[in-house]
């Protein structure tokens, strides 16, 4: 309004997406007036906001509002998304590649040291949050630096910014705190963000579980669940037991859902399967037959006998379940082949502690 009169005022970040809009809306450009409203507020986006990955965020997030439509037109929203994949892009280049520290004989994330940036999209919204993300992988940012910032989002969006890890484990039930369309569509963005398959070593296997988990539990589509459970199968030799006590949600059913673990047992044994026909030949599955080192992108005879040891230890530990059906447990079983165990003393023990429990079948 003070400008309509001639009235000088000052712009600030909090207000110039809204004085964009308005601008557009009422025709404010240069064809009317030398100096317009249109080319003041561009001149300030250029010279103050675009150049900072904290304003261009802060501003972005208030176009997130009733706001959307008209700045998606003027192409505000693409210009902010652009800003701020460019500044971290540009952080990356000077700081150099050791600011995110990783060890070179792990796959694992360490997390005590996070890119500056990640914290400021943690209050993005989802559609925006995707848009920043995969504009940033086509500008070349690393790999581990997305993954940290997928872990950092999903910390706060999905369990209310508490301290507590969405991928914590846990073999209790989870509480109630991912439920409805809004939980779903974040967890289907999460898993769409992940770095390519050539790049999976860095996603951390309890992000993974802890993403499968929440996709479990809020109903997240089929292609969703399938790539968490094909992504979790290639490094299964190094999933702990914990890893696998994932809590069923279905009323009435058993524990535990055996269900994903017995598609994460077949995706992993296709791959094995795959990896013998494409070497032309294969192992009896002893440790002495030429044992491949995990994280090596090739299976073998040790890579199996560490899922069939795995396995045998996960079947003992369901086992007691009063509400598992034989069938389930007999499938878990049959699905590994022989040359999967050296010894089957573990495989009987869980046998055993079923039958004590379900004496009538």
């Amino acid at each position: 309004m003070k400008f309509c009169y001639g009235i000088n005022f000052q712009i600030t970040t909090a207000d110039i997406a809204g004085l964009r809009c308005a601008a557009e809306f009422l025709e404010m450009a240069e064809d009317y007036r030398e100096d317009n409203l249109v080319s003041r507020t561009e001149a300030f986006l250029d010279e103050v906001v675009y150049r900072s990955l904290e304003k261009s965020v802060e501003v972005l997030i208030s176009c997130e509002s009733s706001l959307a439509p008209i700045a998606e037109e003027i192409g505000l929203v693409k210009k902010l998304v652009d800003a701020i994949a460019m500044n971290a892009c540009k952080e990356q280049l000077v700081s150099g590649l050791s600011r995110l520290e990783c060890d070179d004989r792990s796959s694992e994330i360490k997390t005590g040291c996070i890119d500056w940036w990640v914290e400021d999209l943690s209050g993005l919204g989802i559609e925006s949050y995707q848009r920043i993300i995969r504009a940033m992988a086509g500008l070349g940012i690393r790999p581990d630096s997305i993954t940290m910032s997928l872990m950092h989002y999903a910390q706060n969006s999905l369990k209310g910014g508490g301290k507590c890890q969405i991928w914590s484990l846990s073999k209790t039930r989870p509480g109630g705190f991912m439920e409805g369309s809004d939980q779903r569509k974040v967890v289907e963005a999460l898993v769409s963000l992940l770095p390519a398959e050539k790049h999976s070593p860095v996603v951390p296997l309890t992000f993974l579980f802890g993403l499968l988990r929440i996709a479990i539990m809020v109903d997240a589509d089929i292609p969703c669940r399938l790539e968490l459970e094909r992504r979790v199968s290639c490094r299964l030799e190094m999933v702990s037991l914990d890893d696998l006590l994932i809590p069923s949600v279905r009323a009435g059913d058993s524990l535990f859902d055996t269900d994903t673990v017995h598609r994460v047992l077949v995706n992993f044994l296709q791959r094995v399967d795959g990896e013998e026909e494409g070497s032309g030949g294969g192992n009896s599955g002893y440790e002495s037959d030429a044992m491949n080192s995990p994280g090596d992108g090739h299976y073998g005879g040790g890579s199996l006998l560490k899922v069939g040891r795995l396995m045998d230890a996960y079947l003992a530990e369901i086992a007691p379940d009063p509400y598992l059906s034989l069938q389930k447990f007999s499938a878990l079983i049959e699905i590994l082949p022989d040359y999967a165990r050296v010894i089957d003393d573990a495989l009987y023990r869980a046998i055993d502690i079923y039958l004590k429990v379900n004496f009538l079948v």
